[in-house]
């Protein structure tokens, strides 16, 4: 998947350059790709925790580090300061969703724990909804 997120991370670049400058744009990604990064380790701590809780060897991940990746090349075409409020949507759409789903599971009886749900979709969903709708998201968000 390098070869995707190398080619995102170029039309990111450009179109953050074309959005933003150069600055923000770089900004932005370092740090989306840095808050994703931290999110990543803690998470791998955290299941790394539990597993030994458990007593079971880790085999499941918290977050993918596609991920990490993805957050960075959102955050160059978002740029700095925009990349916060993107993480912060991606991550509010994430729990809507995520319990949306939780409570259908339960509903029909095929809940299992430690379900997994893929988190890109949440990510190009803020990102999506900021870079088409900005102005009237960050308004509602009071950024």
């Amino acid at each position: 998947m390098h070869p995707v997120s190398l080619a995102g991370a170029v039309v990111g670049l450009l179109i953050g350059m074309a959005r933003n400058g150069w600055w923000e744009t770089l900004l932005g990604g370092a740090t989306g790709y840095a808050l994703m990064w931290i999110l990543y380790n803690l998470g791998e701590l955290i299941m790394r925790g539990m597993a030994k809780m458990r007593g079971q060897t880790l085999d499941d991940v918290a977050l993918g580090f596609g991920d990490v990746n993805l957050s960075g090349v959102l955050g160059l075409m978002l740029g700095w300061p925009l990349i916060l409020p993107g993480l912060l949507l991606s991550i509010l759409i994430g729990g809507v969703v995520s319990l949306i789903y939780l409570i259908v599971m339960v509903a029909t009886k095929r809940y299992q724990l430690f379900m997994a749900l893929p988190y890109g979709p949440f990510l190009i969903a803020g990102a999506f909804l900021l870079l088409f709708f900005g102005e009237r998201f960050l308004r509602f968000l009071g950024y």
